[in-house]
């Protein structure tokens, strides 16, 4: 969180027909979907897909985002999420949901993807499983971040925490495969900096 205000204090301005406004707005949505693709580079296994005639292993993170739209969800997809800044992402991810909520969005811009992160926090939501979209074999839920009583260095301290729960097709991605990548996932999104480099 403390990183996210920092790079949205940071934000230089742009000029536009309703004057100066930043470059970006990071959310922490954008950030999950950063790690989760730097997690699957991280563990290339799990960065895979099943097919009816092979297992399919993907070169690059295209992360689906749910998105809810009137009668229902869709996913628009960031494509190569692993190589694009948190700005660009953002920036991105901000269009993709406008034009998904009007119904603009061209075919490929939410066909095929390899994973995908469903984010309830919003709403307030702790935790959820969320659903598997074929051909993804991983969706990431993320629950609401707060503040919860952790033990750090024997003391109890206030911490925000978010929960995630990732689930996973079995015949691409099994438990262990799947705890791996959580790991990844999980040390992305504890230690962000990470992610700027």
């Amino acid at each position: 969180m403390a990183l996210r205000t920092q790079l949205n204090v940071a934000a230089p301005v742009k000029r536009t027909d309703k004057g100066e406004v930043p470059a970006y707005k990071l959310s922490v949505n954008d950030m999950v979907i950063k790690a989760m693709a730097l997690a699957l580079k991280a563990v290339p296994d799990a960065n895979a897909s099943w097919t009816d005639s092979a297992m399919v292993k993907h070169k690059h993170a295209d992360v689906g985002v749910a998105v809810s739209i009137p009668g229902g969800l869709i996913t628009p997809i960031i494509r190569k999420a692993e190589e694009k800044t948190l700005s660009v992402i953002s920036n991105e991810m901000k269009d993709l949901a406008s034009r998904a909520r009007s119904r603009k969005l061209k075919p490929e811009e939410n066909q095929g993807g390899t994973t995908a992160v469903s984010n309830l926090g919003m709403f307030g939501i702790k935790d959820f499983a969320a659903v598997i979209n074929p051909p993804h074999a991983t969706i990431l839920a993320v629950g609401a971040g707060e503040q919860r009583a952790v033990v750090k260095n024997g003391e109890i301290k206030v911490a925000t925490v978010m929960s995630v729960t990732l689930s996973t097709d079995h015949r691409a991605v099994d438990g262990a495969l799947g705890a791996e990548l959580l790991v990844a996932f999980k040390r992305l999104i504890e230690n962000p900096m990470g992610m700027l480099v």
